[in-house]
């Protein structure tokens, strides 16, 4: 469950509408203000994130986050094997057109520089009027209730352009992310054309 400081100047995070008794009972996150941009959130064990839309700065740190995943996370992410991330695609992945993406990231300002500890994304598809959503946390990171947050964020941030659905692809074996988005509602189903990997969509 999300947990909030009692005092007036902290405003608690947006919530989705419980849909069942075990919806969000995982996270455990408080919010605190941020001293300049973003908003910082704290995990039950203490950290300190800042939550913040990806800049077209963020290039190095993506790099280096994506340099720190298995080649077993790389390929529940992006669904097939990579062995590096191309500044071309890092910088075609920091510089979203806002109309059409959304791209929140969990930024460790404890480090210097700061590092990339989560990634969340939507792609809108106007003519369906959905989004396909991503998530990734670093491995060191999960557990703590981020890869809850960063959906949280994204499925409002859905809500707030009038889709009418969320969508992603998630490999039958990510068993974190499937019941992440079991828990927070979605449905499943198996995609005969592609063995091992279920479509989660979630109606707005």
């Amino acid at each position: 469950m999300l947990t909030m400081p009692t005092t007036d100047t902290i405003q608690p995070p947006s919530r989705l509408p419980p849909r069942g008794p075990g919806r969000f009972a995982r996270p455990q996150l408080l919010a605190v203000p941020a001293p300049s941009k973003g908003e910082r959130v704290r995990t039950h064990d203490g950290h300190e994130l800042t939550l913040r839309s990806i800049e077209p700065g963020d290039v190095a740190a993506l790099q280096r986050a994506f340099a720190r995943l298995s080649p077993e996370e790389i390929r529940r992410r992006f669904l097939h094997a990579m062995a590096e991330m191309p500044p071309s695609m890092a910088q075609r992945l920091t510089r979203i057109d806002p109309e059409l993406e959304t791209a929140l990231v969990l930024m460790d300002e404890t480090q210097r520089p700061a590092e990339m500890r989560g990634v969340g994304r939507i792609f809108v598809d106007v003519a369906a009027n959905s989004a396909e959503f991503s998530v990734l946390v670093e491995h060191d990171w999960t557990r703590k209730g981020l890869g809850a947050l960063l959906m949280q964020r994204l499925v409002d941030d859905c809500r707030r352009r009038g889709l009418s659905e969320v969508w992603g692809y998630v490999l039958y074996e990510n068993r974190p992310m499937l019941e992440l988005c079991r828990e927070l509602g979605f449905t499943r189903r198996m995609m005969s054309e592609e063995p091992g990997t279920a479509q989660l969509s979630l109606l707005l």
